[in-house]
């Protein structure tokens, strides 16, 4: 059940989507609250889950991880035992930096980094002896087309309140 956000904190949310190692003072001085109804709105947030997590984004190829790949897989069966021992072949693997259940042909969709092919082949081939992959479709990720965006929240709560 989606969370109800006011207008505060809809400019806070995308405050801490911009930059969110800004610090507690400034956040209130861009969104017009006392620091201590900013910092009480911010842990109301991460307490609804509405905030997941805050963390830093990363340069993968900076960080030695030049090759970036996007691994469409199709399971060889698909029961819950299946899914289960996929699930924890992709969470035991660090080269798996992200990955969801996906509907279609393709069963998950995997982002992968590797320091080089060896290492690449050696995740992949984990993929397919242990986490039971029947057919693995590697897209190699040539250039970031848009970064990872912050959420239209602005947009959201202005079409809802024109359809009310």
């Amino acid at each position: 059940m989606a969370f109800s956000l006011d207008e505060i904190d809809v400019r806070l949310l995308g405050e801490l989507q911009t930059d969110a190692d800004r610090s507690n003072v400034e956040l209130a001085r861009l969104v017009g609250l006392s620091p201590a109804a900013t910092l009480n709105r911010v842990r109301r947030l991460k307490e609804s889950g509405v905030i997941r997590h805050i963390t830093a984004r990363l340069d993968s190829a900076v960080a030695g991880l030049p090759l970036q790949l996007y691994v469409a897989i199709t399971l060889a069966r698909h029961d819950e035992a299946a899914n289960r021992r996929f699930a924890a072949v992709v969470r035991e693997l660090d080269q798996v930096i992200a990955a969801d259940w996906v509907t279609g042909e393709t069963d998950a969709m995997l982002m992968l980094v590797a320091r080089d092919v060896a290492e690449l082949q050696m995740a992949l081939s984990r993929l397919a002896t242990r986490g039971g992959a029947q057919r693995m479709i590697t897209l190699l990720r040539l250039e970031e087309l848009k970064p990872a965006s912050p959420l239209p929240l602005a947009a959201t709560s202005g079409q809802r309140s024109r359809a009310a």
